[in-house]
Protein backbone atom coordinates (compact mmCIF):
# COMPACT_ATOMS: atom_id res chain seq x y z
CA UNK A 1 0.00 0.00 0.00
CA UNK A 2 1.53 3.54 -0.68
CA UNK A 3 0.79 5.93 1.78
CA UNK A 4 -1.46 8.84 1.30
CA UNK A 5 -0.83 12.46 2.47
CA UNK A 6 -3.06 12.24 4.94
CA UNK A 7 -2.77 8.61 5.85
CA UNK A 8 -1.06 7.86 9.62
CA UNK A 9 1.88 6.75 10.68
CA UNK A 10 0.53 4.10 12.36
CA UNK A 11 -1.69 3.00 9.80
CA UNK A 12 0.62 2.59 7.20
CA UNK A 13 2.71 0.61 8.67
CA UNK A 14 0.39 -1.69 10.01
CA UNK A 15 -0.32 -2.13 6.33
CA UNK A 16 3.17 -1.60 4.71
CA UNK A 17 3.11 -4.18 2.74
CA UNK A 18 -0.69 -5.27 2.37
CA UNK A 19 -1.93 -4.82 -1.48
CA UNK A 20 -5.75 -6.14 -1.19
CA UNK A 21 -8.07 -6.35 1.82
CA UNK A 22 -8.48 -9.63 1.75
CA UNK A 23 -4.45 -9.83 2.38
CA UNK A 24 -4.89 -7.40 5.26
CA UNK A 25 -8.16 -9.49 7.02
CA UNK A 26 -6.34 -12.63 6.59
CA UNK A 27 -3.24 -10.80 8.63
CA UNK A 28 -6.07 -9.86 10.96
CA UNK A 29 -7.74 -13.34 11.49
CA UNK A 30 -4.28 -14.92 11.95
CA UNK A 31 -3.10 -12.80 14.55
CA UNK A 32 -6.05 -13.12 16.41
CA UNK A 33 -5.96 -16.96 16.25
CA UNK A 34 -2.35 -17.35 17.50
CA UNK A 35 -3.49 -14.62 20.37
CA UNK A 36 -5.96 -17.51 21.19
CA UNK A 37 -4.23 -19.79 20.94
CA UNK A 38 -1.49 -19.49 23.76
CA UNK A 39 -5.09 -19.24 26.19
CA UNK A 40 -4.70 -23.11 26.95
CA UNK A 41 -1.11 -23.30 27.08
CA UNK A 42 -0.69 -23.25 30.82
CA UNK A 43 -3.03 -26.45 31.01
CA UNK A 44 -1.12 -28.41 28.54
CA UNK A 45 2.54 -27.64 29.07
CA UNK A 46 3.82 -27.27 32.42
CA UNK A 47 6.80 -24.96 31.38
CA UNK A 48 4.33 -22.19 30.74
CA UNK A 49 2.69 -19.91 33.31
CA UNK A 50 -0.06 -17.51 33.06
CA UNK A 51 2.12 -14.86 33.27
CA UNK A 52 3.41 -16.13 29.91
CA UNK A 53 0.22 -15.86 28.39
CA UNK A 54 -0.59 -12.78 29.22
CA UNK A 55 2.33 -11.66 27.92
CA UNK A 56 2.32 -13.54 24.29
CA UNK A 57 -1.19 -13.69 24.39
CA UNK A 58 -2.04 -9.57 25.32
CA UNK A 59 0.63 -8.87 22.53
CA UNK A 60 -1.08 -10.52 19.56
CA UNK A 61 -4.22 -9.14 20.69
CA UNK A 62 -2.93 -5.64 20.54
CA UNK A 63 -1.27 -5.95 17.26
CA UNK A 64 -4.62 -7.72 16.14
CA UNK A 65 -6.42 -4.56 17.36
CA UNK A 66 -3.73 -2.33 15.64
CA UNK A 67 -3.54 -4.25 12.20
CA UNK A 68 -7.93 -3.52 12.28
CA UNK A 69 -7.42 -0.18 13.05
CA UNK A 70 -5.57 0.31 10.27
CA UNK A 71 -7.96 -1.08 7.92
CA UNK A 72 -11.03 0.49 9.12
CA UNK A 73 -9.25 3.67 8.62
CA UNK A 74 -8.18 2.76 5.06
CA UNK A 75 -11.76 1.61 4.63
CA UNK A 76 -13.03 5.54 5.94
CA UNK A 77 -10.35 7.42 4.44
CA UNK A 78 -8.80 6.09 1.37
CA UNK A 79 -8.93 2.82 -0.87
CA UNK A 80 -7.41 -0.11 -1.77
CA UNK A 81 -5.20 -0.83 -4.77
Amino acid sequence: MDRKDNMPVGGFLGLVNMETRKAALLLVSCTLVFGLVFLPLPYLLDDWSWMDVVNWSGMMLDITLWYWLSIRWVDKHSFWD
